[in-house]
């Protein structure tokens, strides 16, 4: 679903370098980073937020969901992918003034 054109007509990467870390699903355009989490993230909760923290402290927003969450509910997940990419990308300005 996120690999060919994503919700709002995004563009995403899959498993893409970022610092030390390979990202699941990037949208280099709004800087979201969408994390499918497996149950080992479970066990994990500590290493995943050290690893949120770095790439929000690059800018990205990080957005995770649980693998069966994308097996079971993909409309809800593209949903809710939408909505992070409409409060992320913003409409260009309007021009400024005049060209002369």
């Amino acid at each position: 679903m996120l690999r060919r054109r994503g919700p709002e007509g995004a563009r995403f990467r899959r498993q893409v370098p970022l610092g030390r870390y390979i990202v699941d699903f990037l949208c280099l355009d709004a800087r979201l980073v969408v994390e499918v989490d497996g149950g080992q993230h479970a066990t994990e909760a500590e290493r995943d937020a050290e690893r949120t923290r770095w790439l929000e402290s690059q800018g990205f927003r990080v957005l995770r969901v649980w693998n069966n969450e994308v097996l079971e509910n993909l409309d809800g997940v593209a949903d809710i992918i939408a909505a992070a990419l409409r409060a992320t990308l913003l409409p260009a300005p309007p021009p400024q003034g005049r060209r002369t």
